[in-house]
């Protein structure tokens, strides 16, 4: 994936301290081939703090916490989405995610590999509103993380 298509945004403040994952490219691009999307997908991830991501979610989806990770579509119509448009933004809570996957036992970076194939998704027109649409969503994650060679997310589903 060219450099141009995925964005990479750091906030000031995390860089001394955080590099990204070096998957990420392949994360996205996972997220898009389990879920029928074969073009060069374009969109923006950004590290940023909890306080930031907390205001995002107040403001966008009238929660006052802060969450793991945002999704932002720019396209709403995922039998028409267009290569040649960006698929949206995506905002993770660095310091809540880092806490989380130490809370889940996993590697921070297959943490963070997992939320962006989650979020991807999302800005692909996926959501799990209701328990099929969980269901379907959830098996997207598994097998993007199965391609990448990462954990399962949902382990409870094998039992």
């Amino acid at each position: 994936m060219s450099e141009s298509r995925l964005d990479i945004i750091v906030d000031d403040e995390l860089a001394e301290d955080f590099t990204p994952p070096e998957n990420i490219a392949a994360a996205v691009q996972a997220a898009c081939s389990v879920a029928g999307f074969q073009n060069e997908p374009m969109l923006c991830i950004r590290f940023a703090g909890d306080a930031e991501v907390r205001e995002l979610n107040s403001q966008w989806r009238g929660l006052d916490c802060v969450t793991d990770v945002l999704s932002f579509p720019m396209q709403d119509d995922s039998d028409a989405i267009d290569p040649n448009q960006s698929l949206g933004d995506i905002a993770l809570a660095l310091p809540f995610v880092q806490q989380e996957a130490g809370r889940l036992g996993l590697p921070q970076a297959d943490h963070i590999l997992h939320l962006i194939v989650h979020a991807t998704l999302h800005l692909l027109d996926y959501d799990h509103i209701d328990d099929e649409e969980a269901a379907q969503m959830q098996q997207l994650e598994r097998q993007a993380m199965q391609q990448l060679g990462l954990h399962d997310p949902y382990p409870e589903l094998s039992q």
